[in-house]
């Protein structure tokens, strides 16, 4: 059995202004993936300028950010937003929703992808790995916030939550920064590395991330305010994320059947230009 560490979520107070670990999170999380995404648009051949990516990151801070606040207020805070309507600006004390910033992320490449001639899913392939940098952080970012924990568990690295009960409890929100984080990206990374037909990297990354997610569900506590839909085991996180795996399966069917492999290398899966 383990302890929660109890980290302060404040990491540098400058008495005016106060530094949070989960602000520090995200940041990491733009700064890897702008980094990772440079490093893969100067390879001959992936059809993407350095500059571009620099563009094309403050298209997607701006998805994650504004998309993630309104979908957990939506989805998971709605009645209490009808009461307090401010606290949809007051990012800093935790809740961003995955499938809200997901939909505010698409939305933004489709912008871009708009703005600059590239079809929409030239952008959301060459950019689905980077996203996972955020995604881990952003976990460890809960953890830090003590928030999202898991269910009651008898194994040996339960870990108990003190502001909470004193049951040890799954720390979900780890298993999420390890599959959403680490290994999605060396999925994404690895398969994206070869040329691979347009819309299929945007459907590894939904199937992949569908599955974690769905099966971190089971371990991972409902809110409070929600709990179960069904079943005694049925969370809106299952609800929400199974169209994302049906998705996932019907992009990755569709590409190999009717897109032609991409003639160029370097981890850019789309035909460059489209329109």
């Amino acid at each position: 059995m383990l302890t929660y560490p109890n980290i302060d979520s404040v990491a540098l107070d400058l008495g005016v202004i106060q530094i949070r670990w989960y602000g520090l999170m995200y940041l990491i999380g733009f700064v890897g993936g702008w980094w990772l995404g440079r490093i893969r648009a100067r390879k001959p051949g992936s059809g993407w300028s350095v500059e571009e990516i620099n563009d094309l990151l403050f298209y997607i801070a701006l998805g994650v950010i504004l998309g993630g606040r309104v979908g957990y207020i939506l989805f998971y805070n709605f009645p209490e937003f009808i009461h307090r309507p401010w606290i949809l600006f007051q990012i800093w004390q935790g809740g961003m929703s995955f499938h809200g910033g997901l939909v505010g992320v698409l939305f933004a490449m489709w912008l871009y992808g708009r703005r600059t001639g590239r079809g929409f899913f030239t952008v959301t392939d060459f950019m689905a790995p980077f996203v996972t940098i955020g995604l881990g952080a952003g976990r460890i970012g809960n953890f830090i916030n003590g928030e999202l924990w898991g269910r009651p568990t008898d194994l040996p690295w339960g870990m108990v939550f003190p502001f909470v009960d004193s049951q040890p409890r799954h720390p979900s929100m780890l298993y999420e920064a390890l599959l959403e984080g680490l290994v999605l990206f060396l999925i994404l990374w690895v398969y994206s590395s070869k040329p691979r037909p347009r819309m299929a990297v945007s459907g590894m990354f939904l199937l992949c991330y569908g599955l974690f997610r769905f099966a971190v569900e089971f371990v991972r506590e409902p809110d409070a305010h929600i709990g179960y839909l069904a079943f005694d085991w049925l969370t809106l996180g299952h609800l929400l994320t199974l169209p994302m795996i049906l998705c996932g399966i019907a992009f990755l069917l569709y590409a190999y059947r009717y897109n032609a492999i991409p003639a160029h290398s370097g981890g850019a899966s789309g035909e460059g230009k489209q329109t």
